[in-house]
């Protein structure tokens, strides 16, 4: 059973092969699917990298692997693959698209008109 912000073994069986391929040379890296469950952490509980339980290794290793996946493109690699499993399930259609919007009403100092008009300092 996965702990909060963490993959289930089904989750990770589905993108382990991206996140984490095979190493033939150098030294061994820390465990992919427990540094995943780190960023997950980090990025959803709001909390500083160096915050990070001790339990998903250094922080800066996690926040490292983090700028190496945002970079070399393996979080989109990991999108694309959930989303074609969601339209082969038939849980997402293409061909219907919603965007979600909210109004907020500004003041007239949002603006940098200030608070009663245009006033100049006296």
């Amino acid at each position: 059973m996965a702990g909060r912000y963490e993959l289930s073994e089904h989750s990770w069986s589905l993108i382990k092969d991206i996140v984490s391929p095979p190493q033939t040379i150098g030294r061994p890296r820390r465990d992919d699917r427990q540094v995943l469950n780190g960023i997950f952490w980090v990025l959803l509980s709001g909390a500083k990298w160096r915050d990070l339980p001790e339990r998903y290794g250094p922080w800066t290793t996690v926040y490292d692997r983090f700028r190496q996946w945002r970079d070399d493109g393996t979080f989109d690699a990991v999108l694309a693959r959930l989303q074609l499993k969601l339209r082969e399930d038939g849980l997402m259609d293409l061909d219907t698209w919603m965007i979600d919007s909210t109004a907020v009403r500004a003041t007239r100092a949002a603006s940098g008109g200030g608070k009663n008009g245009n006033r100049t300092n006296r």
